[in-house]
Parts: structure tokens; sequence; C-alpha cells
């Protein structure tokens, strides 16, 4: 009996100190992708579908933070399946999260389903750079667009994709609107750097 108490008291601290229902739900994500069939294609689009539910909400709609908790688990379906993960473990590697900006165009509520639509548009020598869109299943309307820079650390996009490909593969060209998002990253760093007074101290 006192060994049910005391499990009991652990999954109680674990709930308490961690975001529990986040793990389990990118361990069956990734789990999911691991037996999906693998997509060869490295930009291809690949799409995750949801539905809002009352732990989703507030006012009655999708909470603003939910989003990028869904973007979260889409792109590690994304890279398991396009081997990019697997890449970047045998490379030693490791990815974060360096800048991400969303456009929410129109609200997804209780109960309505969605498709979230994500692929890699492009990369530079330190990131690849992102698009997922939020895709409503009743009317098709893109609800919501976000880009990601998703950084990598101790490697670089082209050594991944080489080592996918076994091949130098061409970089695609930056849509306008991602540009000038790229654009304001580079000027917000330089800014902050500035700020802090590394601009002076690397001269």
């Amino acid at each position: 009996m006192w060994w049910v108490l005391w499990v009991l008291a652990i999954l109680l601290a674990l709930f308490c100190i961690v975001d529990v229902w986040y793990f389990l739900r990118a361990a069956a994500v990734i789990l999911r992708a691991w037996f999906q069939p693998p997509v060869w294609d490295i930009t291809a689009e690949q799409v995750l579908t949801g539905r809002v539910t009352p732990h989703d909400i507030d006012m009655c709609h999708m909470n603003n933070a939910r989003y990028l908790r869904e973007c979260d688990f889409a792109r590690f379906s994304l890279y398991m399946r396009n081997g990019v993960f697997k890449a970047v473990r045998a490379l030693k590697a490791s990815m974060v999260v360096g800048a991400t900006t969303i456009r929410y165009r129109r609200a997804l509520c209780i109960g309505e389903g969605y498709e979230l639509r994500s692929r890699i548009v492009t990369w530079d020598d330190k990131a690849f750079f992102l698009e997922q869109r939020f895709v409503s299943t009743k009317d098709g309307l893109v609800c919501a667009v976000m880009y990601c820079k998703q950084s990598v650390i101790r490697s670089s996009p082209d050594k991944i994709l080489q080592h996918l490909c076994k091949r130098k593969v061409e970089c695609p060209e930056f849509p306008e609107d991602l540009q000038h998002w790229v654009n304001f990253i580079s000027a917000s760093s330089q800014a902050l750097r500035a700020e802090s007074g590394l601009e002076e101290k690397n001269k």
C-alpha cells in the first residue's frame, strides 16, 4: 500500500515541476514519425492534423502560445521523417530555435479542425528557415503563419544536407517576406550587441 502512495506522490511532484504532457506528446509524435514512410525531399511540405480542445483555449479560441507549442511537435515530426534529426546526431551537432515570428489571421475556435503544414523554405550557413501554416479544415483559410529560424550548433545546414544527400544541395532563394524578417533579426542583433558593449570589446 505504501508503494502506491509513493508512486502517486512522485507523479504529483513530476506534474507540479515538469510539463509532463509536453514530453509525453513529443515522445508520441516522434514515435509515430518513426513508423511513417521517410520523406526524401528536404523541402517537401509535411502535414499534421489537429483539433482545438478545451485544454488549448482561452476565451473559446486557441491560446496564442498553443500555436507555438503545436509548431514544436510538427517540427519534431518533420525532422524525423526527412532525416535531419538522424544527420544531426551523426554529426554530433544540435539545433535550437533562434527566432520565431507568427501572424494570426483568424482565430481557431474550440472544436475546429486544422492542418499544420510545415516545410523548410531555405537555409544559410548557420540555420534552417521554416514556414508553418495553420489551415482550417472548415474552409481552407490560413488562420496563422509562422516563420522559424532553426539554428544549427557545432555544424551547419550544408553539412547536414551533404550527409543526407551525399552531395552538395543548392540553397533555394529567400522569399521577399522571409528576407525582410532575416534582415530584422540581423539589425536587432547588431543593436543589442552595441547596447551591451560587445561591438566595442570585439574591436
